[in-house]
């Protein structure tokens, strides 16, 4: 299987094989270009001149609402631009907040720099609009992640967009599965931020885990969903699940987390961004309760004394895949295209590196093998569209 990055962790960790993840140095807020700490700067100085004959790129990254620090998946984003700065050393990074999370507001954040910029990062559904921005900018790059540009017209492609999503409904499975086989109050959750497509997708996928689980193995692992925290997704469906409802409200995941915890869980998945570290904080309070981390590998960030409450992590490569966009504008072979990053790139995947986990020899062997299923396509999680129901996808083999 392949690895990628986990939900809160504060390391950067390669892809490989059958879903081990090497985890390399420590990811931090720093343009490395420079060695100033840019997460909370309005702008970044000229790189090192060591390299004069190199490529200069001026790179925004424009997130919201918790910015390029949050541990998670904007810090993650952050990385792939960092990495490869530190191998263009005069190209620079500015990273922009946009506090709100509001999707106008996130489009004109980008509208307001992208005079400035020969690329703009935008990790988040909510830059979908940044379509119009691009139109009428074709000389500027856009690099657009967990979402398709929102169509003009009938153009839903656009030359100067690299769009990529994930098919987050993958790691999500690994993640449900990894709940339900290692769950001893044989009730489990998982905690989401905002009920956008990508985090739907995790939570319908940690279903589709569950419940693969349950009718492989015979287990009767129960869903835990907290009505007053159901979420509404784009098109104002009921997803159900447990939504914070922002991605930035750490005292709200706290509360959730809790909450899932007196219902009796002892294993939550969180999707939350930097509110899951307020789940994390009531398990760790907690006694028997174990975390799965999301997007990137989150083990440091179990750390409880002498024991660490991560179980593992689901992962999405975001910053390999903002690194290889980048150097492909460097290289003059950026195409403006959308593209949906699976398994079979190494895309998706979970932790199973020993020392980063805290799993079983036994379920590792049934996420390993499950995962050649995915990647293989012949097992399909459900999706927020995809019109597959968790409790009876493709690829559930007979018992």
């Amino acid at each position: 299987m392949a690895t990628a990055f986990t939900g809160c962790a504060k390391k950067d960790a390669a892809p490989t094989a059958g879903g081990d993840q090497t985890v390399t140095e420590e990811a931090t807020a720093t343009d490395t270009a420079t060695g100033e700490t840019t997460a909370d700067a309005a702008t970044s100085e000229a790189a090192t001149e060591t390299k004069a004959d190199g490529v200069a790129l001026k790179i925004a990254i424009v997130t919201s609402p918790s910015g390029v620090d949050d541990g998670s998946f904007n810090q993650d984003n952050y990385n792939g631009v960092l990495k490869f700065i530190e191998e263009n050393p005069n190209s620079t990074v500015t990273p922009v907040n946009e506090p709100t999370g509001d999707t106008a507001a996130a489009v004109q954040a980008v509208a307001n720099i992208v005079a400035d910029y020969d690329v703009i990062v935008c990790p988040g559904f909510q830059f979908a609009g940044i379509s119009s921005i691009a139109l009428e900018n074709p000389d500027k790059k856009f690099i657009l992640i967990d979402s398709d540009p929102a169509a003009q017209g009938d153009q839903t492609e656009f030359d100067n967009i690299y769009a990529m999503t994930f098919a987050e409904q993958e790691s999500g499975f690994f993640a449900g599965m990894a709940a339900a086989l290692e769950s001893t109050s044989g009730k489990v959750a998982v905690v989401n931020g905002v009920a956008y497509p990508s985090n739907v997708n995790y939570q319908y996928g940690f279903e589709s885990g569950v419940n693969y689980v349950n009718a492989l193995y015979d287990k009767k692992v129960e869903f835990i969903e907290l009505p007053a925290y159901a979420g509404t997704d784009v098109t104002n469906a009921n997803v159900g699940g447990n939504y914070v409802g922002s991605f930035a409200d750490e005292a709200t995941g706290k509360v959730v987390g809790k909450a899932l915890i007196d219902e009796g869980c002892d294993i939550i998945f969180v999707a939350a961004g930097a509110s899951g570290n307020g789940v994390f904080t009531a398990a760790k309070e907690a006694k028997g309760v174990k975390v799965i981390g999301c997007d990137v590998d989150q083990y440091d960030d179990g750390a409880n004394g002498d024991s660490n409450v991560v179980l593992t992590s689901a992962l999405k490569v975001m910053s390999i895949n903002v690194e290889r966009a980048l150097n492909a504008v460097k290289d003059g072979s950026f195409k403006g295209q959308n593209v949906l990053l699976q398994a079979n790139t190494d895309s998706t995947g979970y932790v199973s590196t020993e020392g980063r986990q805290q799993l079983s020899a036994d379920t590792i062997s049934k996420l390993n093998e499950a995962y050649e299923l995915v990647k293989a396509g012949t097992i399909v999680p459900a999706s927020n569209f995809n019109g597959i129901t968790s409790d009876a996808f493709p690829g559930l083999p007979e018992k």
